[in-house]
């Protein structure tokens, strides 16, 4: 499945809800698409992916475990031309941190991801 027929992200708002989703219906490569090749995530507890195979061993851990996500509170996207910060307050009180860029055919995708930026460091 391609990323247009997966659904991409047409919006920076979008990434947040298509994270949930695909999280919940177990699919990885769509959880990888999200996010651009060299992108970086802080999964917490001092977790840090680098690059789509990392990234993907991440969310594939994610994924096997079980879990369920609930779409938490979206703050406003802030926007700076083709770069944008998303976050999310979670139902958990934790707090979520992204930056998406826009890709050449107009879709969002995630450089960098913070699960959780009350996390320590």
């Amino acid at each position: 499945m391609t990323d247009g027929e997966r659904g991409a992200a047409a919006e920076p708002e979008d990434l947040e809800r298509l994270f949930v989703e695909r999280v919940n219906a177990g699919d990885v490569d769509g959880l990888v698409a999200l996010f651009e090749p060299d992108a970086v995530v802080a999964a917490g507890q001092g977790d840090v992916a680098t690059g789509s195979e990392e990234i993907r061993r991440v969310l594939a851990r994610l994924v096997a475990a079980g879990t369920q996500l609930t779409l938490g509170q979206q703050r406003p996207v802030l926007r700076a031309g083709d770069v944008a910060l998303t976050s999310t307050r979670l139902a958990d009180g934790g707090v979520t941190a992204e930056v998406a860029r826009r890709q050449p055919d107009g879709t969002w995708r995630w450089v960098i991801d913070r699960w959780n930026v009350l996390d320590g460091p």
